[in-house]
């Protein structure tokens, strides 16, 4: 039936001219889809836009029938080539949101087809994107034993969607929530890691083909955060680890998110299996009357974390979120569902009008109730799309002026705006009456006298998974008088408080820590201590307490075991495993054990920055030694030992110089010697450079690749021979006829870090001999300072300085001091691989004064200071608003200064002291400026 014949209603043109303007583009068109395009335009700027962009094409889908028109566009995009897909996907995406739009404005479409029609795009889009992607992996052979066809099950990987995509509901600035994962069966126990990267690539590139706004749009705002652990988890995990989250820790709320869940793109037929062992999880047999409790709290949760208690007003009401909102009726609708689905699957619908129609055919609602809240469900969420529409704001809060609600109601088709906020206003409180009597809050502890902001955090406390059992409430009660009387005592309280609110919110459960706590106090120091200064330590120790038992037992405070102590305590731990990838997570959570210990010794004082460092760097050290033997006797299961003598693994940069703070990456060189022979011996025999290449590419994986645990290191592989374009391993003669005939100055200024970190120590000998004949030969050249210079140059114009209290990049600072430090041990021949080592070497050869020296070597301790604290503080550029007033003692404490101010000053004075004193090395003009 043509669109025209539809018609049910119109908006009235808020703005005429605008109206008139759309009604004169379409004079060509009836009058009543005139009336329509010109009340649309007159009331949705941003609606007049797209008809304004899409002229040609809707006046040809709106003169016919609208699903004929949504069926050829979705039909225009599955031939799309992968890089024509971003923007032919944007296109679509602008004619389905115009064409739903007018089809939801005049009646012609109920709230399902709209939400569906928009639904159905978000499923294309998914589904092409990740497709595609996966096509490139396979074409690129980066998943192992995959062909061309696999790519039309994306190679065992499906989409779920969660939320309103779920459920067939989007709106019309929804985001898309998904849940990434694949089936691991599909591959050799040997290929799974390999191809869980390949598939994390796609997955990352198919939201950012999604969600990135170009100069066309963008498709949808996509969220992968639903996944289980997202803040430890890589964003496309394998079924089966999924599922064995699930059933050791999952939630209820994840229990309610799966109630929408559906595979929507990829593997279909996978995603459908999974989710069907998720049902136990998802579908209790008991009566769950417990969801009830837990459907209040979050309730509760969302109105405290979004300020929406109070009376309701219709203006700057948020239609969603706030009391009597689209939220309210899903949350009745779900925990009912929690309760008795697992006995009854007809109530296991995806949809809130389908599962509230099916709750009142089992009695579990009255129809009549029922019936009420599918009206104002409905009702609701028009007015959702209706301020969405305005402007494409991903929004769901009424404007809070009179004209903002008028444009809104005169959308509605309504001219008196006043009588159609009465009347919201009613629907709102009606909803809020027939949702509230359900749950039953418990009554409010009393607490004790705290600050408006520190109460509010307080009061939310109860709500968090740590708190949820009777008896953890029971021992927290008992430890809230002393734990806030610490807080008080820190130097912002307030603040101190806030992030305990965010390590006590991701503590999965609190009866064991809070029993810990309550029997040792010396721990709540320890807490208040890393709240009020370190919020990434906080956050690390709320995913992982169990490390609080080494604290207990004494090792935590032992001497530092080195390290050769540290490669001995992982090497037991490892060997207790024969999984490969049990052995690569129990290792990151290994090494994040002993970084947090690092962290908190320097936290609290009970080492210097300079012992950070070192002790990171052992900790690197310790991984990269006992990890290198275990993947490559997992490399060589599938292509052999070796070929000749092995490789060696050169630390380079601050690895190789042993200074590492708590973010840095690991700059690697691999260099191997087959010995003359050319294949592997194994099942699947490989050239020696094919192989060296592959076994490297593999500890790069080991180190990299995120996992349950998350990431052990970043790895740099640049300071290569050739660079980027260079092999990622490097025959031992190639190296050295590299080094000696091709290599630039830079990289003989790397060579003077480089140190061997994992290998056959025969081969590191030689190596290191290389090394130092490349020093002696090359230190001596005339072009050394020269280049220095030319470098130096490049490298501060291509990164200015990062704020104030930048300690790294830029004249004077650690990097500039670095450089020249390196000059002094190539030019000088020698082997001193540390900073404070090669800086001595400057004045005892004469290239500089020892003033110069002295003032060198200061400026280098004050600025590892602030940089180590800065690194342990945060992982980005040095706020000192944002790091709290704790923050701010702890860098003043590094770095010895009285105040600010005073830091401030030091630091111009030193960064310009030392950037004279380069450019008096380098020849270079000085100025004073």
């Amino acid at each position: 039936m043509p669109f025209a014949s539809r018609l049910t209603r119109c908006p009235i043109p808020f703005e005429p001219d605008r109206a008139l303007e759309a009604r004169t583009l379409f004079d060509d068109l009836t009058p009543e889809l005139r009336d329509l395009l010109a009340g649309t335009a007159g009331c949705s700027p941003f609606l007049k836009g797209l008809m304004e962009s899409e002229t040609e094409w809707l006046r040809a889908a709106i003169v016919g029938n609208p699903e004929t028109a949504l069926a050829e566009e979705f039909a225009r995009l599955a031939p799309v080539a992968l890089g024509d897909l971003p923007s032919e996907l944007r296109r679509a995406k602008r004619r389905v949101a115009l064409l739903a739009a007018l089809a939801d404005l005049g009646g012609v479409w109920c709230l399902e087809e709209v939400t569906g029609a928009l639904t159905r795009l978000g499923d294309l889009a998914v589904d092409l994107a990740l497709k595609r992607l996966v096509a490139e992996e396979i074409r690129r052979g980066k998943i192992p034993g995959a062909r061309p066809e696999d790519a039309e099950t994306a190679g065992g990987m499906v989409a779920l969607a969660m939320g309103k995509m779920g459920a067939g509901e989007l709106n019309y600035s929804s985001d898309i929530d998904l849940i990434c994962l694949f089936d691991e069966t599909r591959y050799d126990p040997d290929d799974r890691m390999e191809a869980r990267a390949a598939l994390i690539r796609a997955t990352r590139k198919m939201a950012a083909m999604l969600n990135d706004r170009t100069s066309e749009g963008y498709v949808f705002r996509t969220d992968l955060r639903l996944r289980p652990d997202a803040s430890v988890t890589p964003v496309c995990i394998s079924m089966g680890s999924a599922e064995a989250y699930y059933e050791a820790e999952g939630r209820t709320w994840e229990r309610a998110a799966y109630i929408k869940a559906r595979a929507c793109a990829g593997d279909i037929a996978a995603g459908e299996r999974f989710l069907a062992t998720l049902r136990p999880f998802v579908w209790r047999k008991h009566l769950d009357f417990a969801a009830i409790q837990d459907a209040h709290d979050m309730r509760l949760r969302i109105r405290e974390h979004k300020g929406l208690g109070g009376p309701i007003e219709v203006a700057g009401h948020n239609i969603k979120l706030g009391q009597g909102g689209i939220r309210e009726i899903e949350f009745f609708a779900q925990t009912r569902q929690l309760i008795a689905g697992g006995r009854d699957e007809s109530l296991r619908d995806r949809t809130t009008v389908g599962a509230l129609r099916a709750l009142a055919v089992k009695s579990w609602v009255p129809s009549d109730v029922a019936e009420e809240l599918v009206d104002h469900y409905r009702v609701h969420r028009e007015i959702e799309h209706r301020i969405q529409m305005v402007n494409d704001a991903q929004t769901q809060i009424l404007p809070n002026t009179q004209d903002g609600l008028a444009r809104i109601a005169a959308m509605m088709g309504q001219g008196d705006a006043g009588a159609w906020t009465q009347a919201l206003k009613a629907r709102l409180e009606r909803v809020e009456s027939l949702t509230n009597a359900f749950f039953a809050p418990d009554e409010t502890a009393p607490r004790p006298d705290l600050s408006d902001k520190a109460r509010t955090l307080v009061e939310g406390w109860v709500g968090y998974p740590a708190l949820r059992s009777d008896r953890a409430r029971g021992i927290f009660k008992r430890l809230e008088p002393e734990l806030l009387g610490r807080f008080q005592a820190a130097a912002d309280p307030d603040e101190a408080l806030a992030q305990f609110d965010g390590f006590l919110k991701h503590l999965p459960a609190g009866v064991q820590l809070f029993s810990l706590f309550e029997a040792n106090p010396s721990l709540i120091d320890l807490i208040v201590d890393i709240c009020a200064t370190a919020p990434a330590l906080a956050s690390y120790l709320s995913r992982n307490a169990s490390v609080l038992d080494a604290v207990l037992g004494g090792s935590f405070f032992a001497p530092w075991p080195g390290r050769e102590g540290l490669a001995q305590d992982l090497g037991r731990q490892l060997a207790r495993l024969d999984d490969y990838e049990g052995a690569l997570d129990l290792t990151r959570r290994w090494a994040k054990e002993w970084k947090f210990r690092v962290g908190v010794h320097h936290l609290r004082a009970l080492i210097e920055a300079e012992q950070a460092a070192r002790q990171y760097a052992d900790i690197a050290g310790a991984v990269l030694a006992t990890l290198w033997p275990i993947v490559q006797g997992e490399f060589a299961r599938r292509y052999g030992p070796p070929p000749g003598r092995g490789a060696v693994v050169l630390g380079m940069g601050s690895l190789g110089a042993e200074r590492l703070n708590a973010q840095s990456d690991l700059d690697l060189i691999v260099i191997y010697d087959a010995a003359g022979q050319e294949y592997s011996e194994g099942k699947k025999p490989l050239a020696a450079r094919p192989y060296y290449a592959k076994l490297t590419q593999a500890l790069i994986t080991a180190l990299s690749a995120p996992m349950p645990e998350g990431t052990l290191y970043e790895v740099d592989m640049r300071l290569r021979p050739s660079g980027r374009q260079g092999p990622v391993a490097t025959a031992l003669q190639s190296f050295a006829d590299y080094q000696m005939t091709e290599a630039w100055t830079w990289e003989h200024l790397a060579l003077t870090r480089a140190r061997a970190v994992a290998g056959d120590p025969d081969l590191a000998e030689e190596i290191e001999a290389i090394r130092m004949q490349v020093l002696a030969a090359k230190g001596g050249e005339d072009t050394v300072l020269a280049d220095l210079a030319q470098m130096r140059a490049r490298i501060f114009a291509a990164k200015p300085v990062d704020g104030p209290w930048e300690a790294k990049i830029g004249p004077g600072r650690l990097q500039d001091i670095e450089l020249i430090a390196q000059s002094f041990a190539l030019r000088a021949g020698q082997p001193a691989r540390k900073v404070e080592a090669q800086l001595r070497i400057g004045p005892r050869e004469g290239f500089v004064s020892k003033e110069d020296g002295a003032a060198l070597a200061s400026a280098y301790r004050l600025l590892w200071h602030l940089q180590s604290g800065a690194r342990l503080l945060s992982d980005r550029a040095l706020n000192m608003d944002a790091i709290g007033a704790g923050g701010r003692a702890f860098v003043l404490r590094e770095t010895g200064a009285d105040s600010l101010e005073a830091l401030a000053d030091r630091l111009e004075s030193v960064t310009h002291e030392v950037a004279r004193i380069v450019d008096q090395v380098l020849g270079a003009e000085w100025d004073a400026s």
